[in-house]
């Protein structure tokens, strides 16, 4: 754990968008020396733990309810990575729980009865297990699922930056923080994730976000080649813009940021619907070539033969990326005709092309959750984030211009603000072939 800190003079928005290498943070000019009692700044659950013990997290979570994030997640630490009681379990013990919301079918009384658990009325409870203090050594916020409202450009409002400040009310209070993992975008808008970032930094609390996507199984198992230029990468998405657009956005940005010099940020961006979506692939907006290949790696169901895609898919939805380097990145939604995550890249200077599709299990134990869970152990286990929080910033802010344009009726944006620009040595790994899907109704 680490005390918290404060900057001497708050940092620009040029200082918070260059960023170096992975596990870097922006330093810290004063610490809370003299507003909190040295005991206080000292204590350490970590330091208390018997020999053996698993370091203990509180889970904050809009709701959770059968098949849920909180329970694809959470659920691992209490039934073991298959959810069902057997094999290897994380190595981290749930201590608390908060959950903003209880629908009817909600399980996670239920959980707590069986497995002790504390269930929380506040986040700050959840935090302190009632002493007054930070007492849990990390945090899963996991704000996915629920009834909440809808954004003007269709993004659901999950209260992430709301229940982020109540960590750090805590956190704050407390003169130290610990390492916090926030489930999938950082938030739904531009202003809400910035701020967190730059919280997070500002008190070099150890952060790490992000959905499962980017420690999926590849079908073939591929990769962006580390320090190579790239051209061009088209990728085939499905469903909502919003919850699966991310994911699509994500996918890319693990390919990408593997490019020479790494992250450079992105420039501009553009959405576009319809017939525009057709116009723009024959006026070269993206290579038709690389859509091709990238549908060829469709594996549950492939493109029926001899089907037009443009029969298929009604209502195409298109994400135009332009990085500052130069590289142009496109992501189609294709509803009717692809239900999986595709991608395909160029390299500049030559033909040669890579793609692969990125795989989830559809059927319960969801074992690509298990990855992602691993990387939330490592980071809590070793206190330094297992991939960059800036990939999710980045995506965070794409995603939010991107449905801004489609709000704009296709409108191109300038994004200065994304003028992210980061390094990371983090690798993707093929998983282990999963276990047999089970029925996703079994509980």
């Amino acid at each position: 754990m680490r005390p918290v800190g404060i900057r001497s003079e708050s940092p620009s928005v040029r200082d918070l968008q260059v960023r170096s290498r992975l596990g870097v943070r922006l330093s810290l000019a004063l610490i809370l020396a003299g507003t909190l009692p040295s005991s206080a700044r000292a204590a350490d659950p970590a330091g208390e733990r018997p020999n053996g013990a698993l370091p203990t997290v509180a889970a904050i979570v809009t709701e959770y309810r059968h098949n849920s994030h909180a329970d694809v997640i959470v659920s691992r630490l209490l039934q073991g990575h298959t959810l069902d009681g057997q094999g290897e379990f994380p190595k981290l013990k749930l201590a608390s729980l908060y959950t903003d919301q209880v629908p009817r079918n909600d399980t996670s009384r239920r959980l707590a009865a069986e497995h002790g658990f504390r269930v929380s009325e506040t986040v700050a409870d959840a935090l302190t297990l009632g002493t007054g203090r930070l007492a849990v050594e990390g945090v899963l916020l996991i704000a996915e699922h629920g009834e909440y409202p809808k954004s003007q450009t269709g993004q659901t409002v999950y209260p992430k930056r709301r229940l982020f400040e109540e960590i750090v009310k805590v956190f704050r209070a407390s003169g130290r923080v610990v390492p916090v993992f926030c489930d999938k975008h950082l938030a739904d808008n531009w202003k809400d994730a910035n701020w967190i970032d730059t919280t997070a930094r500002e008190l070099e609390i150890p952060m790490m976000a992000g959905s499962s996507l980017p420690v999926l199984w590849r079908y073939p198992p591929a990769d962006v080649r580390r320090g190579e230029k790239l051209k061009e990468v088209v990728a085939v998405s499905y469903h909502t813009l919003d919850a699966y657009g991310f994911h699509a956005l994500e996918m890319v940005q693990t390919l990408v940021e593997r490019r020479e010099g790494g992250e450079t940020g992105v420039k501009s961006v553009r959405t576009l619907t319809g017939e525009d979506v057709w116009k723009a692939g024959e006026q070269g907006v993206f290579d038709r070539r690389l859509l091709d290949e990238a549908l060829t790696r469709l594996k549950e169901r492939p493109l029926p033969a001899g089907r037009r895609l443009k029969d298929l898919v009604p209502n195409p939805e298109l994400f135009v990326i332009d990085y500052r380097d130069g590289l142009r990145a496109s992501v189609l939604t294709l509803n009717g005709a692809v239900a999986e995550w595709a991608v395909a890249w160029r390299y500049a200077g030559s033909d040669e092309t890579g793609s692969t599709l990125f795989w989830t299990q559809e059927a319960r134990p969801f074992m690509h959750f298990t990855y992602l869970v691993k990387g939330i152990e490592q980071m809590i286990h070793t206190d330094r984030p297992t991939w960059p929080v800036e990939r999710t910033l980045l995506t965070s802010g794409t995603l939010d211009a991107l449905l801004i344009s489609k709000h704009r009726g296709g409108e191109p944006l300038d994004t200065p603000h994304l003028g992210i620009a980061y390094q990371t040595d983090w690798t993707w790994q093929q998983p282990p072939a999963p276990p047999p899907g089970r029925p996703i109704s079994e509980q």
